[in-house]
C-alpha cells in the first residue's frame, strides 16, 4: 500500500490549492507544448527524455536530502504505474497529436474520471449509482462525437488513440493507491525515472530516432514540459491522489479541455468546430455527475459508517 491513504481529506489548505492551479493551468497548456515538439522530435523519444530528466533532477534532489531509493520491489511498481501513465497515457497524447488537434486530444483525456468510476467498480463490486451512470453515458457521448469530428481517417485512428490513453492513465492512477511505492517525493521521481525509460525504450524498438537537432520551439517546449508538466504538475497531481479524495484530485479534467481548446484556437489556429464544441460539454457534464455522484456515496457511506 501507499504511505498515505486515499481519499483522506477533503480540506482545501495552501499545498492542495497550489497543487490544484498548477496541475488546472500547466495540464491545459501541456497540450500545446506538445504539439510544437512533434515537428522535429519522434512522439515517444520526446515523452521518454522528457520524463527521464524530470525524474533525474528530482532524484538527484531528494537524495541530496537524505531521502533513499526506491526498492527492487516499489521500482517494479513504479515501472508498472509509470509506464501505464507516462507511456500509455502521455506517450498516447502525443502519438495522438500527430493527427488530432490539441484541443480534441484533451477532450478524450477529459473522460479519465469515466474510466476510473468503472475500474474502481469492477475492483471493489462497489458500481456506478444513478449520477454516475449519468456521467458515464454522457461521457461515452463526448467520445463519440470526438471521434466523428477526427474524421474517418487518421483522425478516428488518433480518438481511439487518446481514449485508451484515458483508460491507461485512469488504471496508473488506481494502481497508484493500491501497490507499494516510495514515500513521499521519491515515488514520483521513481514513477518517472522507471516510466520514461520504459517509454524511451518502446520509442527506440518502434525504430524512433533523432536524426537531427530539433528547432528552438521543440527543445523549449521540451524544457517546459520537463519543468513544468513533469516535475511540477505530475508531482503536484501524485500528491493529490494520496492528500485529497479522488474526485478533486481528478477535477482538473473540468478545467484542461477548456485551456487547451482555447490556447489551441488562439496560438495555433486549430479548428473549433460545433462537434468540438458539444464533445466538451458532454464531457465536462458527464465528469460533474460523476463527481456529483461520488459525493452521494460518500454520504452513504458517512451514515452508514
Amino acid at each position: 500500500m501507499t504511505t498515505q491513504t486515499q481519499e483522506t481529506s477533503s480540506t482545501l489548505g495552501p499545498t492542495v490549492v497550489l497543487c490544484l492551479a498548477s496541475v488546472y493551468v500547466v495540464w491545459g497548456s501541456t497540450y500545446l507544448a506538445i504539439d510544437y515538439t512533434l515537428d522535429s522530435m519522434p512522439p515517444l523519444l520526446m515523452t521518454g527524455t522528457r520524463f527521464l530528466a524530470g525524474g533525474i533532477i528530482l532524484a538527484v534532489f531528494l537524495l541530496s536530502r537524505g531521502h533513499t531509493l526506491p526498492t527492487r520491489r516499489q521500482w517494479l511498481h513504479c515501472a508498472l504505474v509509470g509506464g501505464l501513465m507516462q507511456g500509455g497515457c502521455v506517450g498516447g497524447i502525443a502519438i495522438a497529436e500527430r493527427t488530432l488537434s490539441s484541443g480534441l486530444a484533451s477532450v478524450g483525456i477529459a473522460t479519465v474520471p469515466v474510466w476510473t468510476v468503472l475500474m474502481v467498480g469492477v475492483a471493489t463490486r462497489r458500481w456506478p449509482n444513478r449520477m454516475e451512470a449519468y456521467g458515464i453515458l454522457l461521457g461515452l457521448v463526448g467520445v463519440v462525437l470526438l471521434a466523428v469530428d477526427g474524421g474517418l481517417g487518421g483522425g478516428a485512428k488518433g480518438s481511439v488513440v487518446i481514449v485508451a490513453a484515458a483508460v491507461s492513465w485512469s488504471l496508473g492512477s488506481v494502481l497508484s493507491q493500491h501497490l507499494e511505492l516510495p514515500r513521499g517525493p521519491m515515488a514520483y521521481a521513481g514513477e518517472m525515472l522507471a516510466g520514461g525509460t520504459l517509454v524511451s525504450l518502446v520509442g527506440l524498438l518502434a525504430g524512433e530516432r533523432v536524426d537531427r537537432m530539433p528547432d528552438a520551439s521543440a527543445l523549449w517546449a521540451w524544457g517546459y514540459l520537463v519543468v513544468f508538466g513533469s516535475l511540477l504538475a505530475y508531482s503536484a497531481y501524485m500528491y493529490l491522489l494520496t492528500a485529497v479524495r479522488t474526485t478533486l484530485a481528478t477535477s482538473y479534467t473540468l478545467v484542461t479541455p477548456a485551456v487547451a481548446v482555447l490556447l489551441g484556437a488562439w496560438i495555433l489556429s486549430e479548428r473549433v468546430s460545433a462537434l468540438t464544441v458539444l464533445a466538451v460539454a458532454a464531457v465536462l457534464i458527464a465528469v460533474r455527475f460523476i463527481f456529483r455522484g461520488r459525493k452521494l456515496h460518500d454520504a452513504n457511506d458517512t451514515r452508514e459508517g
